[in-house]
C-alpha cells in the first residue's frame, strides 16, 4: 500500500515541459467557428469556418483533408463549385475553411462541400440565407442510385426475356 502512495506522489510531482506545437494546437482549437454537414449521393462533408480579419487581393485559406482545395479538385469547375457560395456572399477573403469530406464520387464530394458551407454561413449570418437560398445552395439534392433488387440485372433492368 505504502508503494502505490509513494507512486502516485511521484507522478503528481513531476513536471514535464509543455511543448510549443501543443500550445499552437490548442490555440487552434479553442478559435471560434461554425460547424456544418452537408451531403450529396453518397458524399458527406464536415466544413468548419474560422472568421478571420480580411485580408486584400488574397483568398481565404480552404483545405480539404489537410491539402489545398486546388490540389485536391484538379479541376477549375470543381473548384468553382467549391468557391460558389462564398463568392455569392463576397467574403472569400474573411474565412480561413477546414474541410473533411468522405464517401461518394468527386463531383458529388464538391456539391456535399457546397452544401456544407453554404449551410454555415448562414450559422454565420441568418441573412445570408435569402441568397443562397435563391442560388439553390442550402437545398441537399436527395438523388442517391437505387438499389439492385433480387431477380434484376440492375435496380429495373430485367434479363432479356426470349419466347423460345
Amino acid at each position: 500500500m505504502l508503494k502505490k502512495k509513494n507512486i502516485k506522489n511521484k507522478v503528481k510531482t513531476s513536471s514535464e515541459p509543455v511543448l510549443e506545437n501543443d500550445s499552437n494546437n490548442s490555440e487552434e482549437k479553442s478559435k471560434k467557428y461554425f460547424e456544418a454537414i452537408g451531403r450529396r449521393k453518397r458524399a458527406k462533408a464536415r466544413v468548419r469556418l474560422f472568421t478571420c480579419k480580411p485580408f486584400e487581393g488574397e483568398e481565404g485559406k480552404i483545405l480539404i483533408n489537410e491539402k489545398p482545395y486546388t490540389d485536391f479538385f484538379p479541376t477549375i469547375d470543381l473548384q468553382r463549385t467549391i468557391i460558389n457560395p462564398l463568392k455569392k456572399m463576397k467574403s472569400l477573403n474573411r474565412f480561413e475553411v477546414t474541410i473533411k469530406v468522405e464517401g461518394g464520387g468527386i463531383k458529388g464530394q464538391a456539391e456535399a462541400i457546397r452544401h456544407s458551407l453554404s449551410r454555415a454561413l448562414v450559422k454565420f449570418n441568418a441573412d445570408f440565407s435569402k441568397k443562397l437560398k435563391r442560388s439553390g445552395y442550402l437545398t441537399r439534392d436527395p438523388r442517391e442510385k437505387e438499389r439492385k433488387k433480387p431477380g434484376l440485372k440492375k435496380a429495373r433492368r430485367a434479363p432479356q426475356w426470349k419466347k423460345r
